[in-house]
C-alpha cells in the first residue's frame, strides 16, 4: 500500500504544480497585458493631458479595450530622449481620440486577446486527466496483488498452487524416521504409476490420506515427496485459504479447486492443517450456518458425494484429529489415517544422517550418541539442532561441528539461550544444591532416569539445570517410574529443606512443584494408580470448544473429587519424605558435588556417577523404593 500511495502522489504533485501554472496563465491571458512593449514607468492621465498639450507625445498604443495606453514622448529634462510612459485611461474619455488626431500623433489600437478562455480550458482538462491516468496506473498495479481491488470477481477462485509435475525436490529418500508412514503412501504413489496392478484384483484406489501426527514429524514433507515420486498434476493449499469473512467464498474456493482437479485427473490434491476447516459442526454457540461449516459441507459433498471425484487423491495433513468432524474422517472420504509419530532412536539416526550430508562434522562426533541423546525429538528439532551446532561452530570459527557445540546445541534448543553465570555467593550454592539434590535423588532411585549433566550455567527462566537422559525408549511408563520421577521432581527442595532449613526454602521449586502435581493427578484420575482403583476420573484432553466447554459437567462427584485430592497429596508427600531420607543419608557426598560444581559449573553424569559410587559402599537403587 505504501508503494501505491508513492504512484498517487508522483502523478498528482505534477498535476497540481501543472494545473497551478495552467491557472496563473489563464489570469495572465485574460488580462492580455502588452508583451515586449510593457512599460516600466507609469503616468497619470493628468499628465499624459499635459504632455499632449505640449506637444512632447510621438505615438500612443491602445491596449485592453482602451483601458490601459502606451505612450512614447519625449522628456525635455532628459534632454529630448525618447521614453515609454504606461498610462490607465479613465472608462469615460470621449473626445481622447479626436485631441489625439488633431495633434498629429500617430494612434493604434491591439485588439484584446482571448487567451484566457484557451488556458481555462487547458486547465480544467489537463488536472482531471491527470488524475484518472494516476488512478487507473494504482488500480492497474493492485490489479496484480493478492485481494487487489482488481480482483474483486476472483474472490471465489481457488487459491492453491498447480503444478503439472511437482518438482519439489523430494523423493522418499529423502524422508527417514517415518518407515511405516513412507509404506503406506508408497503404495498411492504405486496406484498412480500402476493403478492395473490394483485393478485386476478388484481394488480401488483410496480417494483420501490423512496424516496425523504432532508438529515437526514430517507430514508436509511427506507430502512433498508424494508428489516428488507421483510425477502426476499436483494442488496444495492450506485449510486456512478456504475460509474468508465473506459468506460463500470459502464453499466456492472448494468448488472450483475440484473443477481444476477433475480436469488435470488422475491427480493430487494436498490441504495443509485441514483442521482450520474440518472442525466439528454444531459445536459453537449461536447455530450452525457460517462460514466455515458451509465450507466443510462443500469439501463433503465434493470428497464423496452424488457425482464423486474418481482420479483425484487428497492427502491432507492435522496435528488435531481430534477436532474433526467424523463425516469427514469416514472412509470413503479419508480412507486411510496415517500416523506420523515421532521417531525412535533408529529413526532419529537416519534423520541426521540426512540432515549432516551438507554439514562438516568432525570424526569423533558420534551420531549415534546425539539420537540417544536426544528422545522425543522431531525430524524438525533435530534439522535445528545440526543447524544450531553449525551456526555455534561458525561463530566460534572452528573448521568443523565438534561435540562441544552439539553440546550446547541440544542445551540451548531444549533450556534455551545461555545466560551470564552465576557469582560466586549465597545464591549459587543454594541453587547448586538444589540441583545436586535433584541427581542425587534421581541416580539412587532404582526407577529413575539416569543423569546425564549437572550444571550451573543459566538457561531460558532456569538459574541452572540437570538433565536426565533414559537409555532406552519408553512406549510405556510403569507405576514405579512415575513415583521416581516425582521423587527426583522434590529432590530439589528437600536438599533446600535439609541444608538450609524449611525457613530458607525458595521458589526455585515452583516448576517442579507444578510437575509433581501434575504426574501425581494423573496417576489418580487417568491411570488408576491409586485407593480410587482402576478408573479413568477425567478426560484424555480437555475440551476444544466454547459449545462444548460451557456444556460440559464433572465427571465425579464431590466425594470423589475430595478423594482425589488427599491421593494426589498423598502421592505427594510419600515421594517427598523419600527425596529428604536419600538427602540425609548422603549429605557428605552432597557436600562435596555441591564443592566441584560451584568450581566446575558443569558436572556430566559418568562423573558425577563415579563420585557418588566412592562413598556408597553398594550404591543398591533398590534401598529407596518410593512405594506406598
Amino acid at each position: 500500500m505504501k508503494s501505491s500511495w508513492r504512484v498517487i502522489l508522483l502523478w498528482t504533485l505534477p498535476a497540481l504544480v501543472i494545473g497551478f501554472f495552467l491557472w496563473q496563465g489563464s489570469f495572465a491571458g485574460g488580462n492580455s497585458n502588452p508583451g515586449s512593449n510593457t512599460a516600466s514607468t507609469r503616468m497619470t492621465y493628468g499628465r499624459f493631458l499635459e504632455y499632449v498639450d505640449a506637444h512632447r507625445v510621438q505615438a500612443v498604443d491602445f491596449y485592453e479595450g482602451g483601458r490601459t495606453a502606451i505612450v512614447q514622448a519625449t522628456d525635455p529634462q532628459l534632454d529630448g530622449r525618447l521614453q515609454t510612459l504606461r498610462v490607465d485611461l479613465p472608462m469615460n474619455a470621449p473626445d481622447l481620440v479626436s485631441k489625439l488626431r488633431q495633434e498629429g500623433i500617430a494612434i493604434d489600437s491591439h485588439p484584446m486577446r482571448n487567451d484566457g478562455a484557451v488556458w481555462g480550458f487547458l486547465g480544467n482538462l489537463i488536472f482531471p486527466l491527470l488524475l484518472i491516468g494516476s488512478l487507473f496506473f494504482l488500480f492497474r498495479r493492485s490489479s496484480n496483488m493478492p485481494g487487489g481491488p482488481g480482483q474483486a470477481m476472483n474472490f471465489g477462485k481457488s487459491r492453491a498452487r498447480f503444478l503439472m509435475e511437482a518438482k519439489t525436490g523430494v523423493m522418499f529418500d529423502d524422508v527417514a524416521g517415518v518407515d511405516e508412514a513412507k509404506e503406506e503412501l508408497q503404495e498411492v504413489v504405486t496406484f498412480l504409476k500402476q493403478p492395473e496392478r490394483f485393478t485386476a484384483v478388484g481394488a480401488r484406489i483410496p480417494k483420501g490420506v490423512l496424516l496425523v501426527g504432532p508438529p515437526g514429524t514430517g507430514k508436509t514433507l511427506l507430502a512433498k515427496a508424494i508428489a516428488g515420486e507421483a510425477g502426476v498434476p499436483f494442488f496444495s493449499i492450506s485449510g486456512s485459504e478456504f475460509v474468508e469473512m465473506f459468506v460463500g467464498v470459502g464453499a466456492s474456493r472448494v468448488r472450483d479447486l475440484f473443477k481444476k482437479a477433475k480436469e488435470n485427473a488422475p491427480c493430487l490434491i494436498f490441504i495443509d492443517e485441514i483442521d482450520a476447516v474440518g472442525r466439528q459442526r454444531g459445536a459453537g454457540i449461536g447455530g450452525g450456518n457460517d462460514e466455515r461449516e458451509q465450507t466443510l459441507n462443500q469439501l463433503l459433498t465434493e470428497m464423496d458425494g452424488f457425482e464423486g471425484n474418481t482420479g483425484i487423491i487428497i492427502i491432507a495433513a492435522t496435528n488435531r484429529p481430534d477436532v474433526l468432524d467424523s463425516a469427514l474422517l469416514r472412509p470413503g472420504r479419508f480412507d486411510r489415517q496415517v500416523t506420523v509419530d515421532a521417531p525412535d532412536i533408529k529413526g532419529r539416526l537416519r534423520i541426521l544422517e540426512v540432515h549432516s550430508r551438507n554439514k562438516k562434522i568432525a570424526e569423533s562426533v558420534s551420531l549415534e550418541a546425539i539420537a540417544r541423546r536426544t528422545p522425543g525429538f522431531s525430524g524438525a528439532d533435530l534439522a535445528n539442532l545440526l543447524n544450531e551446532a553449525a551456526i555455534l561452530t561458525a561463530r566460534r570459527r572452528k573448521e568443523a561441528i565438534t561435540l562441544n557445540e552439539i553440546d550446547d546445541a541440544v542445551d540451548r534448543v531444549i533450556a534455551g539461550m545461555e545466560g551470564t553465570p552465576l557469582v560466586d555467593g549465597k545464591s549459587k550454592r543454594l541453587i547448586a544444591y538444589h540441583e545436586v539434590g535433584h541427581a542425587i535423588v534421581g541416580t539412587l532411585l532404582k526407577d529413575h532416569d539416569p543423569v546425564q549433566k549437572v550444571t550451573l550455567i543459566p538457561r531460558g527462566q532456569a538459574q541452572g539445570l540437570t538433565w536426565f537422559t533414559p537409555d532406552e525408549e519408553q512406549g510405556l511408563t510403569t507405576r514405579a517410574q512415575l513415583m521416581a520421577r516425582i521423587s527426583g521432581a522434590l529432590g530439589g527442595r528437600a536438599a533446600e529443606e535439609e541444608v538450609f532449613g524449611d525457613i530458607e526454602v525458595t521458589t526455585g521449586a515452583g516448576g517442579d512443584l507444578q510437575q509433581v502435581t501434575g504426574m501425581a493427578r494423573q496417576m489418580v484420575t487417568r491411570f488408576g494408580m491409586s485407593d480410587l482403583g482402576p478408573l479413568s476420573l477425567e478426560s484424555q484432553s480437555g475440551e476444544v470448544f466454547l459449545g462444548n466447554g460451557l456444556m460440559s459437567r464433572a465427571e465425579y462427584s464431590e466425594s470423589i473429587a475430595t478423594r482425589i485430592d488427599a491421593q494426589v497429596r498423598e502421592i505427594a508427600e510419600h515421594c517427598h519424605q523419600i527425596s529428604r531420607q536419600i538427602v540425609r543419608d548422603n549429605r557428605v557426598v552432597i557436600d562435596r558435588l555441591v564443592e566441584l560444581l560451584i568450581e566446575k559449573e558443569t558436572i556430566d553424569g559418568d562423573e558425577f556417577r563415579q563420585i557418588v559410587a566412592e562413598y556408597t559402599e553398594v550404591p543398591e537403587k533398590e534401598q529407596y523404593v518410593p512405594q506406598l
